[in-house]
């Protein structure tokens, strides 16, 4: 039970800090929708998540009405596309038919993404695979919500090579067909290693095979709590500073396990985990980076700034699995560089670079998120930035990703706009030099020693 301290302090936190739930996500398997018949599939699709999720946004109000709690998203995540439409698509332009199909959908019942259109390809791919892997610049460029994903690794599999190859080409076509956009397509592709299966943020988010026939997961974020927190603070010790994080992600945890309990009641539907992640917008006070500089750092990007993100991320988490016996996702902080204005601010000063974020991905809770780089940027060497980042994941046993934007047109120095959540990014350099005879290899790069566990 909340007493009125709680009720009050939780009430400041929202209303003073940017405090809100990030998300909440309902997770559907589509597994028994298969059929060897595309539209019978369609339908099939449309039917169990019209049936599921027909309440699911007039249940995200009714709760922010009752508890004053804004609820920013209402999401879905589906069983990876590739494995519900392996028996029915025959070219990736069926799969296409599925992405509006989806697209159609999230429209119908209201939610701002759906997310699922994936492929599981860590250590081989299926035709089906391959098929789904080349229909997502199609797919991204003709829906508006539609959020894809392409696990390519995992510490116990290693990566699939091919698979890197052939989505840094994907990921050029995306910026080509979406070029009017400034290459918008590729802000709803991740790319990812060690995938988890109920991740609610998209635009990753899927509904794992191991996971039950429909879930709810709640994200909550609260960067400006923990900017407010910490101010507190100001020149302790890292002893008092450890302890102000993990007390401000307790309860913040514990707002997310008070929604996730609503939200399972009324819609009559199990509670799967709380994920806690500090994933900033582009609102003022609602900063990663405002959290790194409040540490004690200039800029994100200056020395230490690893290990500041590093002790920052274990507090989270420290924090979050003291609150709710089911904290899940990715949990920890996230660093996008379009959706956090003070990391803009530090890639503008010369402080941040492409590398250094590299660096900064071993720790936190993803990896090179919301990066705008030149659209003149080669294929090859897309896909061995994503090989670097994805072989972070595999050898420090933890989840990786990359969201990369190519932006057809623009160079270092320019600025694009997104918009909304997804703010704007400056173009960043990239390193040039060729590194196409390592990804022609073909092949996977070996799992490594230590997973090896049996």
């Amino acid at each position: 039970m909340l007493n009125i301290n709680e009720v009050i302090e939780t009430n400041r936190m929202i209303h003073e800090m940017n405090l809100d739930v990030r998300t909440i996500t309902m997770g559907i398997s589509l597994l028994d929708c298969i059929s060897s018949d595309l539209e019978e599939v369609c339908d099939n699709i449309h039917k169990k998540i019209v049936g599921k999720a027909r309440n699911l946004v007039r249940t995200g109000k009714e709760i922010e009405t009752e508890y004053g709690i804004p609820i920013v998203n209402k999401r879905i995540s589906v069983t990876p596309i590739a494995l519900v439409g392996g028996a029915c698509c025959k070219c990736p332009e069926d799969f296409v038919i599925i992405a509006r199909k989806l697209d159609d959908i999230a429209k119908e019942v209201g939610v701002n993404f759906i997310g699922g259109y994936s492929a599981l390809v860590s250590k081989g791919m299926t035709q089906a695979d391959q098929w789904l892997i080349r229909s997502i610049p199609e797919a991204l460029a003709t829906t508006e919500r539609v959020c894809s994903s392409v696990n390519v690794g995992s510490t116990k599999t290693g990566i699939n090579m091919d698979a890197v190859k052939l989505i840094g080409e994907m990921i050029l076509e995306t910026a080509r067909l979406t070029e009017d956009k400034d290459g918008l397509g590729n802000a709803k592709f991740v790319v990812f290693t060690n995938a988890p299966d109920d991740n609610p943020f998209m635009a990753g988010a899927f509904h794992g095979v191991t996971e039950a026939d429909c879930i709810i997961n709640v994200g909550v974020s609260g960067p400006g709590v923990v900017k407010r927190a910490i101010e507190q603070v100001r020149g302790e010790n890292f002893e008092v500073l450890c302890e102000t994080i993990k007390k401000t992600a307790f309860k913040v945890t514990r707002v997310g396990q008070l929604v996730a309990q609503a939200a399972s009641k009324k819609l009559n539907v199990p509670f799967g985990i709380i994920d806690l992640s500090l994933a900033p917008t582009p609102a003022v006070g609602d900063s990663v980076g405002e959290i790194l500089e409040e540490i004690g750092l200039e800029y994100a990007g200056a020395p230490g700034t690893t290990a500041a993100l590093a002790l920052l991320n274990d507090q989270v988490k420290k924090g979050g699995v003291m609150a709710s016996s089911y904290v899940g996702g990715l949990s920890g902080a996230f660093i996008p560089v379009s959706e956090d204005q003070r990391m803009i601010n530090a890639v503008e000063a010369g402080a941040l670079t492409l590398e250094k974020l590299e660096a900064m991905t071993c720790v936190c809770s993803v990896g090179l998120d919301m990066i705008a780089i030149p659209g003149n940027t080669k294929a090859s060497t897309i896909s061995g930035i994503i090989a670097d980042e994805m072989a972070l994941g595999m050898v420090n046993q933890k989840t990786t990703a990359v969201r990369i934007i190519p932006v057809i047109g623009k160079d270092v120095g320019d600025t694009v706009e997104f918009g909304g959540l997804l703010g704007h990014a400056p173009v960043m350099p990239v390193n040039s030099f060729d590194c196409s005879a390592f990804i022609n290899r073909g092949g996977r790069i070996p799992a490594p020693i230590h997973s090896f566990k049996n």
